[in-house]
């Protein structure tokens, strides 16, 4: 079954199987979406005369109970049907006879595939957020437990200053303050109705779109109709690169983790059971599973240029090369929040080195404290910097492990407080909720 076909018209397989490609496969993600935007725009419907109040009725329980179909793990669309909009169509045609044909009033299949993937979107961001903000938590747990605990600090992969590990867990949970603040700018974006732009044109149908961003929970409307067919492909360039920031933090934790681990380190360790061993080598204990993050992660950040060269010097209007996005940016979503939940593993369980400052072969990261010592005491600091560099070429540098940093966002004064707050304000604007109560309504 083909919405667009026509008793004279059918197309060869070759192009059929070219055309389709794996467009069914990422239609089951969509058809929950599809079922809930069919819901929405047959109530709408209803409140112009295009349905009758029964016709609104039995279509949105038969809808319903499509909608509890398709939300099993093992939903495929069948053979011989195109894809998800012509799957609901032709089971509501079979169940409710010429009615079911009613609902593709006012609408195209363009508008329908934008509405699916805008509520698909904002569903999947909202995953990713929420698993961000519990790695985030983790972090910030981590950084108060070990505030306490030196770590050297590097410049050009070259010993520098004294670090922390509260520093060093905060930083991580800092970035993703920043990371998510590009996400929720993601959402907003996701979070306008395209629903009644049609084939990209509008309609001459007396359509009410304010209604149907109501119903679905949306912020607000994309109004101009042609721009919300532009704006596909642009959408999903905005999301990918929300994802590439989460992805950067991850994979840049990740590589930190890896030296970290590495013996001429050992600053930090992991049980056996979550880490791997080799063939040949029967002390070996691999960080695979941030070496696979750091290279799943790095593989998201270049999502956005992917996105951005398959949609270069496209015209206005809808055009099919759209239709391969769905498979770079929809895996992309699966592949992160694996991610995020095993850093949240791994982390939960990192066992850090104590006393790693104690070792002298860290001495000189202490320099800049032995300078500072002496600026405080009235020497100038270029002058405490000759002393102190002098006697380390002279073998007469003496040093203190102790430090004492204090101002905002130091090893003294890590600041987490303020930081949680940031990213609790930034949460709260997402307001899943709307979302959320939007979808109960039309279901219930």
């Amino acid at each position: 079954m083909k919405l667009w076909s026509k008793s004279n018209t059918n197309t060869t397989q070759e192009v059929e199987k070219f055309t389709v490609g794996k467009d069914k496969d990422f239609d089951t993600l969509l058809a929950p979406y599809d079922v809930l935007g069919s819901i929405a725009h047959v109530k709408m419907l209803a409140s112009i005369g295009l349905l009758t109040n029964q016709e609104m009725l039995d279509l949105v329980k038969e809808l319903q109970s499509i909608y509890q179909l398709v939300i099993q793990p093992d939903f495929v669309i069948p053979e011989g049907v195109e894809d998800i909009h012509s799957y609901v169509e032709l089971v509501l045609t079979q169940k409710l006879g010429d009615m079911g044909k009613k609902i593709h009033s006012a609408r195209s299949r363009n508008d329908q595939v934008l509405v699916d993937i805008k509520l698909y979107l904002r569903a999947e961001i909202k995953t990713i957020a929420e698993s961000t903000y519990a790695l985030f938590e983790l972090l910030q747990q981590k950084s108060e437990a070990y505030k306490n605990h030196l770590l050297p600090g590097y410049t050009h992969l070259q010993l520098a200053m004294p670090s922390s590990f509260g520093l060093w867990f905060g930083a991580y949970a800092e970035s993703l303050v920043d990371d998510l603040t590009m996400l929720e700018a993601a959402y907003t974006v996701v979070n306008k109705n395209p629903l009644g732009s049609a084939a990209g044109y509008g309609s001459s149908f007396p359509i009410n779109r304010t209604m149907t961003t109501d119903l679905l929970g949306f912020e607000q409307l994309n109004y101009n109709v042609v721009y919300a067919q532009m704006g596909r492909g642009k959408t999903e360039r905005i999301v990918a690169t929300a994802l590439a920031n989460i992805a950067d933090t991850l994979a840049r934790m990740s590589m930190d983790a890896c030296l970290y681990l590495n013996q001429n380190f050992a600053f930090i360790s992991f049980p056996p059971e979550l880490t791997t061993g080799s063939s040949i080598m029967p002390h070996k204990k691999n960080p695979d599973v941030f070496e696979l993050t750091r290279s799943y992660c790095n593989r998201i950040k270049a999502l956005p240029n992917e996105i951005s060269l398959m949609t270069t010097n496209l015209p206005s209007g809808y055009q099919r090369d759209l239709q391969l996005l769905k498979e770079h940016l929809f895996p992309a979503f699966i592949e992160l929040n694996n991610c995020i939940e095993m850093m949240q593993l791994m982390f939960s369980h990192i066992q850090v080195s104590p006393n790693i400052a104690d070792d002298p072969k860290f001495q000189y990261m202490f320099s800049v404290e032995e300078v500072n010592k002496l600026v405080l005491k009235g020497v100038p600091f270029r002058d405490a910097y000759q002393q102190i560099g002098n006697a380390i070429e002279n073998g007469q540098f003496n040093y203190s492990t102790s430090v004492n940093h204090k101002h905002e966002g130091s090893m003294g004064n890590l600041c987490n407080a303020e930081i949680k707050s940031m990213m609790d304000q930034l949460m709260n604007r997402f307001q899943f909720s709307k979302a959320t109560t939007a979808f109960q309504l039309l279901l219930t």
